[in-house]
């Protein structure tokens, strides 16, 4: 009974809009106040704990990266290298969004970030070539997804510190699965085009080919030094977050000199209230985190959904359901940190690999960034477009469809996720 009241507790301080990280923090201590004699002091060290942590680390400065990035002009060189690739083709400036948000979130780690950079120079752009509004909106809200499945990617991050997973194998993980999705909706931005009788963009010649590739080979050349470093052994995960933002230093400031002294000021800053506030979830979430394994809690539910099936592949497509049901009403960074512990013991017990379980996970939860009331790329993307909620709404539908079949794929092929892994 107190464990139902504690999660009640906690639905009613996230529906009265009580900030996620002080709500997880309050039901569970309410709880330890009540029911032990553990000292509040106690709680509050074990928060601390929680964030002094070396791999976390890699969250605040691949966010610092994805900022610099964004604001570096490497954002622009990548839409016009991959519109010179594929401005020619059918809804060829609809593919462009899609490819570009792939290359982006090769560097950002981040689904907002990819949906501001990218968005705010291709969605005015489609619509002055005659796209719908709301199509474009919807195509790059769902692009921006693909910036926490391709890596480096914070909530990847995040998974493997509540988990215990190597985050070099997350990452590894995450790259067929990020072109998986990013195929798949291409494919139907192509098919929509052809429907809707969206044309074919300017026509590029190989010298102009040439010369994108040209100026954007330094925004390409960062991920590959990236992974490159993490997966040759050079540098950790968090080591090599902070090799992407002295990187995106030296680019932004120094050769392609679009990042001024102001710039840096409101980089830093806006990168630093996302940190905190990620970090802020953490420490609450481990609170919470704490008193589900104090409770048994992980093993109460494994055992609950053992004694309905050992079947792993209906298992799974219960765990499917949850993971989507929660992140269509929960910020993603909390899902992960909330739901690891109690449903990586389910995944060790049905013998899914916690590394294929991870990637099931995010590709879940990002569905979350475009399904409302979150839907966190759904509003950026909104904004920058200035249109109506409600046709965007619409016009995502089937963007969320298309990424239910990937995320049911990619559950029941391990080898997407694992393949590069081992």
């Amino acid at each position: 009974m107190a464990d139902i009241i504690l999660f009640v507790v906690l639905l009613i301080l996230i529906f009265i809009n009580v900030p996620i990280a002080i709500a997880l923090a309050m039901a569970a201590t309410t709880f330890f106040v009540i029911q032990s004699e553990m000292p509040i002091v106690a709680i509050f060290q074990r928060m601390f704990n929680s964030i002094d942590s070396f791999p976390l680390l890699a969250v605040p400065f691949f966010l610092l990266a994805g900022k610099l990035m964004e604001s570096g002009g490497i954002s622009r060189r990548l839409i016009h290298l991959a519109e010179v690739m594929l401005g020619r083709v059918r809804g060829g400036l609809a593919l462009v969004s899609i490819i570009s948000c792939a290359f982006f979130a090769a560097l950002s780690g981040s689904a907002a970030a990819t949906t501001a950079a990218v968005g705010a120079i291709m969605i005015p752009a489609m619509v002055k070539k005659g796209y719908d509004k709301s199509f474009s909106t919807a195509i790059q809200a769902a692009g921006g997804t693909i910036g926490v499945i391709i890596p480096p990617s914070v909530p990847l991050v995040l998974f493997g510190v509540t988990a215990s997973v190597s985050i070099s194998d997350l990452f590894l993980a995450g790259i067929i699965p990020g072109i998986f999705v990013t195929f798949a909706l291409l494919v139907l931005v192509y098919i929509v085009s052809i429907l809707q009788g969206y044309g074919g963009g300017e026509k590029y010649d190989f010298k102009e080919f040439f010369l994108a590739l040209k100026d954007s080979i330094l925004a390409l050349m960062m991920p590959v030094i990236i992974l490159g470093g993490i997966y040759s052994g050079f540098f950790t995960a968090t080591e090599a977050a902070l090799v992407a933002v002295v990187y995106g230093l030296i680019v932004g400031v120094f050769i392609y000199r679009e990042i001024t002294l102001k710039d840096l000021y409101h980089i830093f800053s806006s990168a630093t209230v996302m940190s905190a506030s990620i970090l802020f979830i953490i420490a609450g979430a481990s609170v919470f985190a704490y008193y589900l394994t104090r409770e048994r809690i992980p093993m109460q539910i494994t055992e609950a959904l053992l004694s309905v099936t050992d079947n792993w592949i209906f298992a799974l497509l219960i765990i499917n359901f949850i993971l989507l049901i929660v992140g269509t009403f929960m910020e993603t960074a909390a899902a992960i940190l909330i739901l690891t512990p109690i449903l990586a013991p389910v995944a060790t017990a049905l013998g899914i690999d916690l590394v294929h379980f991870g990637i099931i996970m995010i590709v879940n939860l990002a569905i979350g960034y475009i399904t409302p009331p979150v839907g966190l790329n759904l509003f950026v993307a909104n904004k920058i477009a200035g249109t109506k909620l409600e046709g965007v709404m619409r016009a995502i539908i089937p963007f969320i469809l298309v990424m239910i079949i990937c995320v049911l794929i990619i559950s029941f092929v391990p080898a997407l996720s694992l393949f590069l892994v081992k």
